[in-house]
């Protein structure tokens, strides 16, 4: 049986999920970031996540070879940010507020939570790349609510 791309897509849409972006660096040392909603919790001991980018993404090789990259989790009052780092062309990284932790990786400020990940294993997944990452520093707020993105739209919680 064939399935069709966009039914499947349509299908996959139908689960709400929350909406990430994952930063890295580039070997020139160039901050990079990618809006994921492909994003999960694999292990609790060790702390390992997942998250998955398509092999057609122009920041696919950084993120394919990083050591370590960050999962930043969106906020509602992030829709913007997320959209601007969904584009492929553009100043992603202008006037946005972030910081490093110990690897030099950009985190992202005020988001729900922030989760700084070494590259545990990476896996082939048809059109995509599977990153296993072990998470070696996190933060997270206590309050504030989830940007989620749900049938193709964002949406937040009780919308």
């Amino acid at each position: 049986m064939t399935i069709e791309p966009r039914l499947f897509r349509n299908a996959l849409g139908c689960f709400a999920t929350g909406v990430t972006v994952v930063t890295a660096r580039s070997p020139a040392g160039e901050p990079v970031g990618v809006t994921v909603n492909s994003f999960n919790s694999v292990s609790l001991d060790p702390p390992l996540i997942l998250f998955s980018i398509d092999r057609a993404a122009s920041s696919y090789p950084v993120f394919r070879d990083a050591v370590h990259y960050v999962v930043n989790v969106l906020c509602d009052s992030q829709r913007e940010l997320s959209q601007r780092f969904a584009r492929s062309v553009g100043q992603r990284w202008d006037d946005v507020p972030h910081a490093t932790w110990d690897s030099g990786v950009p985190v992202l400020i005020d988001c729900l939570a922030n989760l700084e990940c070494a590259r545990e294993a990476v896996y082939e997944g048809g059109d995509h790349v599977i990153l296993l990452g072990r998470v070696l520093t996190l933060a997270h707020r206590e309050d504030g609510r989830p940007l989620l993105y749900y049938r193709g739209a964002y949406r937040g919680l009780g919308d």
